[in-house]
């Protein structure tokens, strides 16, 4: 049925609350003071009454009280086995996730994120209560997504975890558990220079939001993908190389083996050099 049919926008939210608290009885008191706040008006009782009368005869007519809205404790309920709610799934798929080793709870994290596609209630009126549901909604979802990446990256389902933690950083920048997912992700994928670019950015995003530096597994990563990307030659390799050098943060002693050996400080040096000279004539 559509939102019309269900009454205006008091009988929606009565409703709503209903499925969000699916199986769980709500009392008159919270939903007279979830529609009205702390100003209910004289009639506020018979007036919530009357839209749960409008509700039944829109979802069960002809069943009265023995449909899915039901009454219960001074107050009224959604039975959950009448319901079939995406919201809840997502919930329930999440909880069962929780609890599976990596290979049973990836497919399951998955399906959850599958039911997230759009924000809670998206076409709802504002207000406070659906406001703080819509937040504690997204907060749900991006753990799940979070969590997904960490399970992906796991299994070595490299590209799958890179995903996943891309999509939770644009829900929140400073996730530091995101930002370990991506930027390992990328380093074992292969992807060393698009992991250098990921942890630049967690380095400057922690910095100037948090204040702190990058986990010390993200560190570690960014130093093996400095030292491989180096080594692989070419004129980024070289230059990286030198900057090692010179910061003497590389040697012979922990060069990768069986690479070209790195250069001297004072051949650093002359790389680094040539490198400005043509930067700046570029510029120029």
């Amino acid at each position: 049925m559509t939102p019309k049919e269900l009454g205006g926008p008091k009988q929606r939210q009565i409703l709503e609350v209903l499925l969000l608290r699916l199986g769980t009885p709500v009392s008159k008191d919270r939903l007279i003071e979830l529609l009205w706040g702390d100003r209910p008006p004289a009639a506020a009782l018979q007036n919530l009454e009357s839209y749960v009368s409008v509700l039944r005869r829109g979802l069960q007519p002809g069943a009265g009280r023995s449909g899915p809205l039901r009454t219960a404790n001074g107050g009224y309920v959604m039975d959950g086995s009448a319901v079939d709610l995406d919201v809840h799934r997502f919930e329930l798929l999440v909880e069962q996730a929780r609890h599976r080793p990596a290979d049973r709870a990836y497919p399951l994290w998955c399906a959850a994120l599958d039911l997230a596609v759009a924000p809670l209630l998206e076409n709802e009126l504002r207000c406070e209560w659906v406001e703080r549901q819509r937040e504690l909604h997204a907060a749900r979802v991006l753990e799940a997504r979070v969590s997904a990446a960490e399970t992906a990256l796991e299994l070595d389902r490299h590209g799958e975890a890179v995903q996943h933690a891309r999509a939770a950083l644009e829900e929140d920048p400073l996730h530091e558990r995101a930002w370990t997912v991506l930027v390992l992700g990328l380093e074992r994928s292969g992807r060393p220079v698009e992991g250098l670019q990921a942890y630049d950015r967690c380095r400057r995003v922690l910095d100037q939001e948090l204040g702190c530096a990058p986990a010390g597994a993200v560190q570690a990563a960014h130093a093996r993908m400095l030292r491989s990307t180096a080594a692989a030659g070419g004129e980024l390799g070289q230059l990286l190389s030198a900057l090692l050098v010179l910061h003497g943060q590389l040697g012979d002693t922990d060069w990768i083996p069986g690479a070209q050996s790195p250069p001297a400080r004072e051949q650093a040096a002359l790389v680094l050099q040539a490198f400005l000279g043509r930067s700046l004539g570029v510029a120029a």
